[in-house]
């Protein structure tokens, strides 16, 4: 991953990128992380999640829109080792996490609204790649995200 600072990238290209309202808090061992955007959506449910998580995620970013739901956590540690291990750079939830203190050891991004130790139910729902919308922004397949302490960019193509 290339060095970059969101303010800087924002300075760059301007309102040629989107900002996402600063809503989100970060769990990960990693604070800056871009890539490729894959989006799930989801509320309730982590199936797809896990799914997701399963395969290469080299140089892809998860943008999970669970409805800003506070009900449950869509991922956990095992969920965050999962996915550093299959190369993914990070995740951003519309939603919670839990094992936030085991989360914060695995290099990987994460950004989500809070924690809470209800994990989800497995029902096999969610859809995937189709554009999501919160914090003020759309998520769109194949867009990229770039985030750090700062906050999260959306472009239409690599910028880096």
């Amino acid at each position: 991953m290339k060095d970059f600072k969101t303010t800087d990238l924002y300075d760059e290209h301007l309102e040629s990128l989107q900002v996402a309202v600063s809503i989100f808090r970060d769990f990960g061992g990693k604070t800056r992380f871009c890539g490729k955007v894959v989006t799930l959506k989801a509320v309730d449910d982590n199936s797809f999640l896990r799914q997701s998580f399963a395969e290469n995620g080299t140089g892809k970013v998860l943008v999970v829109d669970a409805s800003a739901s506070m009900r449950c956590a869509m991922m956990g540690d095992m969920m965050a080792d999962l996915a550093a291990s299959n190369g993914w750079e990070g995740v951003i939830i519309n939603g919670c996490i839990r094992d936030s203190a085991d989360v914060a050891k695995v290099q990987l991004g994460v950004k989500a609204l809070a924690t809470t130790p209800r994990k989800t139910a497995k029902n096999q729902q969610g859809l995937l790649n189709i554009p999501v919308h919160f914090a003020g922004v759309t998520f769109t397949p194949d867009a990229y995200v770039y985030a750090d302490e700062d906050g999260i960019v959306i472009a239409n193509e690599n910028i880096l």
